[in-house]
């Protein structure tokens, strides 16, 4: 009985939370946030075709986080129009045969340092000479979104691993600058990464 006294008032406090909030939604973010969420879930099938609404949904974003004074996120949106193409010439090689490929733990430790030495850099510059928001926490999901998307192009299993974090991340992030729906498209990115992990897991299982 108390339990369901307790999960009750959890529910409560959880819509009387988001019916109080002020949505912000534009066409613009709701045709980025479609295109982005297709992406992710083609990414986690291994489909090719990932790679052109990744294309189109940076150049969208390119122009949402420019205006929101995310000035490290817009870098990285320009980062990911370059990388969409990158990634649709790798994954085309040899037919789209390229297996998912495991990175050692020292070169995910060499990793992770050098992105926290950069982000501490990134966010410093940008809090001290720009006028950007949450200039450390942007420059985190920046730094290790590029990374991570690095690591996409090369089929590394373990990408899933850090958009999880990064995602996580970003929700307070866009939700913060009032990008509501966006923040909600990485809710939607956390849960696919947990999929997508599984799922190149299994393959790597049933191959070897």
């Amino acid at each position: 009985m108390q339990i369901r006294i307790f999960d009750s008032f959890n529910m409560n406090e959880i819509i009387l939370f988001f019916s109080s909030v002020d949505f912000n939604w534009s066409i613009i973010e709701t045709i980025a946030v479609v295109l982005s969420v297709l992406y992710v879930v083609l990414a986690a099938k291994q489909n090719i075709w990932c790679w052109s609404a990744a294309a189109i949904s940076v150049i969208l974003y390119i122009y949402i986080c420019f205006t929101a004074q995310l000035y490290p996120e817009t870098g990285l949106q320009i980062y990911y129009l370059l990388m969409a193409f990158y990634g649709y010439y790798q994954w085309n090689k040899n037919d789209g045969k390229i297996e998912i490929a495991q990175w050692t733990i020292g070169k995910h430790l060499i990793l992770i340092l050098t992105g926290a030495i950069f982000t501490f850099l990134m966010g410093f510059y940008f809090a001290t000479y720009t006028s950007a928001k949450m200039p450390i926490v942007d420059s985190f999901t920046t730094v290790f979104s590029i990374i991570a998307t690095f690591m996409v192009t090369k089929k590394v299993l373990s990408n899933w691993l850090y958009w999880i974090v990064i995602d996580a991340v970003s929700i307070y992030l866009y939700f913060s600058r009032d990008l509501h729906l966006t923040s909600l498209l990485f809710i939607a990115y956390t849960i696919i990464a947990v999929f997508g992990y599984f799922a190149w897991l299994k393959q790597t299982t049933s191959d070897a």
